[in-house]
């Protein structure tokens, strides 16, 4: 089978980001799975290191930004852009692949849902309800932005709802948790070559 792997980089006035990634680091892939996440902002590392771990991907991601301005350009507009269209230029054309995927994830007392659809029809819908002004060196605001970046660059529609939690930390990780899962569900192989879409294309 074909590797499902990328290499993406962007470089703006603002930030500067190289993205490599392999969806096929299951266990059981043969394939050793390998994450280094350098962001500058580490509640973000953290975040997209969860991604990437419970999703059975590999993803070097490394960004420099100006981060003496604020988080908004690393943690939106390239980090999650950039991660985005790597998943979506790794996984090539939408064939032979579940293409839906939900993912519940627990973190003691948070619980997230994630559902994703690879239908290159790119929406993105959170409902997150975080209070606190930032979780670490991350602005709360930015989760959604984070979220519906990757959304669009990738290509999917993304429903992301944390349904329950008191604690914000375990709130958010429960949600890129939930993710995770969803794709990993969504991009297994079938065994098929059909594009799974009654249209014929996606």
């Amino acid at each position: 089978m074909a590797a499902r792997t990328a290499v993406v980089e962007r470089k703006t006035a603002e930030t500067e980001i190289r993205v490599a990634i392999n969806l096929d680091c299951q266990p059981g892939s043969g394939n050793k799975q390998e994450i280094s996440v350098s962001t500058g902002i580490g509640f973000l590392d953290h975040m997209f290191h969860a991604l990437a771990k419970h999703s059975g991907m590999s993803l070097q991601l490394t960004c420099k930004g100006d981060l003496h301005i604020d988080d908004h350009h690393s943690a939106d507009t390239d980090s999650a852009i950039a991660l985005g269209t790597a998943f979506k230029q790794a996984l090539g054309e939408v064939r032979g692949i579940r293409r839906y995927g939900t993912g519940f994830a627990p973190l003691d007392e948070a619980l997230s849902r994630a559902v994703i659809d690879i239908c290159s029809r790119p929406y993105c819908v959170t409902d997150l309800g975080l209070k606190r002004e930032k979780i670490g060196d991350l602005s709360t605001e930015m989760f959604p932005h984070i979220f519906y970046s990757f959304a669009i660059a990738a290509g999917v529609t993304l429903h992301v709802d944390v349904l329950r939690g008191e604690n914000d930390h375990h709130r958010a990780e429960s949600a890129f948790k939930a993710l995770a899962l969803a794709i990993r569900q969504a991009i297994e192989r079938t065994g098929g070559d059909d594009v799974p879409s009654t249209k014929g294309v996606l």
